[in-house]
């Protein structure tokens, strides 16, 4: 498939690689873990020992079994909010593009509005309106990354409602809805392709902040985010506690942005500036 030629790359490839492996690692991590993520299982933050390969965190918990146990929740939740983003800012980028008249500017002077608020403290003011919860969480992240998404199709949709075949579906007297996702959204693909890296990987560093936070997921859940600030206070003693989760997290969002500029390159495109 043509879409896929950007594995051919080398930073397509390797980011694919790296985004793969962390993934295998939250999917499966869990059947390999030695014990309970949330039983203790020796003294709070001691180092690397026979069975416990990260030592134990702040509660003396297995640091190996949290760490395998908690990417589902941050690449869930992000990918969850990521998807109910592209389905809401989509479908406003579509009609905004195509009606071309004050529907447009209604809706993209909405679309400002939101994208000029800081993008956390949107997020906070929401979850703390809402309540503490996993599903105010999505909402919220969903929340910020519609609009920028609204705008990438936005600019794709004004490109092909004035080609020909569109014309011509108008011409033939077909519905607006049948238009907009037969005739136009196929052919914005390509943009939306090349920025979703970028917008998951926004979601993931976004979920993962709040969760840091513990307004998200609250302990003791297994979390990567939640790791890193439970066990803050005692990098010292067991920096492994730490360092494990934040490196996955790190690997992750490194190769989403490598797959993402790989796709968009293959496309012939270059990431929309001012997308983040």
């Amino acid at each position: 498939m043509s879409r896929l030629r950007f594995v051919r790359t080398g930073s397509g490839l390797v980011g694919l690689s790296l985004v793969l492996g962390v993934v295998l690692v939250a999917l499966l991590g869990p059947f390999f873990a030695p014990h309970s993520p949330s039983a203790p299982v020796g003294i709070p933050l001691t180092g690397p020992a026979d069975g416990q390969p990260l030592g134990t965190d702040v509660l003396g918990r297995d640091a190996l079994s949290r760490v395998l146990w908690g990417g589902r929740s941050v690449i869930g939740l992000a990918g969850l909010a990521t998807v109910l983003a592209y389905l809401a800012g989509g479908t406003i980028g579509l009609v905004a593009g195509y009606a071309r008249d004050w529907k447009d500017g209604l809706l993209m002077r909405g679309v400002d509005v939101v994208i000029s608020l800081p993008a956390l403290l949107f997020i906070l003011v929401l979850i703390a309106g809402a309540g503490t919860s996993t599903t105010a969480l999505v909402i919220a992240v969903a929340a910020v990354q519609a609009p920028l998404i609204a705008r990438v199709v936005r600019t794709a949709t004004l490109e092909q409602s004035v080609r020909g075949f569109v014309e011509a579906a108008v011409a033939r007297g077909e519905p607006t809805r049948a238009i907009l996702f037969r005739e136009i959204l196929p052919n914005v693909l390509g943009p939306v392709m090349a920025d979703a890296g970028l917008r998951l990987t926004y979601s993931i560093i976004l979920v993962a902040s709040v969760n840091f936070f513990s307004l998200g997921l609250q302990p003791p859940a297994a979390d990567w985010a939640l790791m890193i600030s439970e066990n803050r206070d005692g990098f010292s003693l067991n920096p492994w506690a730490i360092v494990a989760p934040a490196a996955l997290i790190a690997l992750l969002t490194i190769g989403l942005n490598l797959v993402g500029d790989a796709i968009a390159r293959s496309l012939g495109r270059s990431v929309p500036a001012g997308a983040a």
